[in-house]
């Protein structure tokens, strides 16, 4: 890679992982490998570390394969979707991980390459697929669903409050003739969008991207599948750290987690019943967000929430896998 692009809140999650990547023998997943950034970095802090880097994109798996070369095989590339940890794991002869990270959302590499279609500022096919095997693209999505069905895409996972109008245009225009490049569709909402909303908050198609490429990757329903599913395959000590970048990826975080730290005895008794108590522990009340020097640095790392836990040993138990 020509330049490795900077990973995000790098020394936060290094922070939060260390207790957990550094037993002996660790075993570690990202989830979301991208260009390789945060697994190379946890490679070199713990040498007797191994690390699964899962993704659903063969160029990305690819790219960080080589940045990784030198770590031999202590890295250990996985094509899947992250809601298939424990598959990925049972199938490199594990059945629990002693550490899990997730960089939700796309990765800098996908936005930096014009022809995967991902971003505004770039003209390219409206392509948004993480994975290209898949069938559904933002081409597919813009040209035939419904009017209704666009406005409920752009008002939930845009958080666009000009959804209708934007939606409305999309299917004034393919009426026409199919919309098939970014530049042609962010041009579109551009000019749907009144003028004085235009003229602060950056581009105004960055909601109408962002709400296709949840669309197309099926994003929030792999995530309310996926976070759960590493949560069960972490040994007992094992620490989850997830940066997310939309609210709703967010907000899905806190409750899954805050539910794993809760007990389930019913209330009013003096102590948890045998199962009911917490698996969880959370190491972050609130989510952290980057710092000033961590914005300056990396300005596309403003929109990230950081959140993490770690799973509590039963009693009796040790914290080793």
């Amino acid at each position: 890679m020509d330049a490795p692009h900077v990973p995000v809140m790098l020394d936060e999650v290094l922070d939060y992982l260390a207790p957990a990547a550094s037993r002996p023998g660790a075993l570690a997943v990202d989830a979301t490998l991208g260009a390789g950034g945060h697994t190379e970095a946890l490679l070199t802090a713990h040498p007797g570390l191994t690390v699964i880097g899962v993704d659903r994109d063969p160029t990305a798996l690819e790219l960080a394969s080589k940045r990784l070369t030198d770590f031999g095989d202590r890295f250990i590339p996985a094509r899947a979707v992250y809601d298939a940890i424990p598959a990925v794991l049972a199938e490199h002869g594990h059945e629990r991980a002693d550490a899990v990270l997730f960089d939700l959302g796309v990765s800098s590499m996908q936005l930096d390459r014009p022809e995967r279609g991902f971003a505004y500022a770039q003209d390219a096919p409206l392509d948004m697929r993480m994975n290209p095997d898949d069938r559904l693209t933002a081409e597919i999505v813009v040209n035939t669903y419904e009017v209704t069905e666009l406005v409920r895409i752009l008002r939930d996972y845009g958080e666009e409050k000009f959804a209708p109008r934007v939606a409305k245009a999309i299917a004034a225009a393919r009426a026409k003739a199919p919309i098939t490049s970014s530049r042609e569709l962010a041009d579109l909402v551009r000019d749907a969008i009144p003028a004085a909303t235009r003229r602060t908050g950056g581009n105004p198609a960055k909601r109408t991207f962002q709400a296709l490429r949840i669309e197309v990757n099926g994003e929030l329903d792999t995530w309310r599948a996926a976070l759960p599913a590493a949560l069960d395959a972490l040994a007992p000590g094992g620490r989850v750290v997830v940066m997310s970048y939309h609210s709703l990826e967010d907000r899905i975080t806190k409750q899954v987690l805050a539910q794993r730290a809760k007990s389930a005895t019913p209330a009013g008794l003096p102590v948890d019943l045998p199962g009911t108590e917490p698996t969880f522990r959370l190491l972050t009340r609130k989510a952290q967000q980057p710092t000033k020097t961590e914005l300056d640095r990396n300005p596309r790392s403003a929109p990230a929430r950081l959140r993490a836990a770690e799973r509590i040993a039963p009693t009796g138990e040790g914290g080793d896998s």
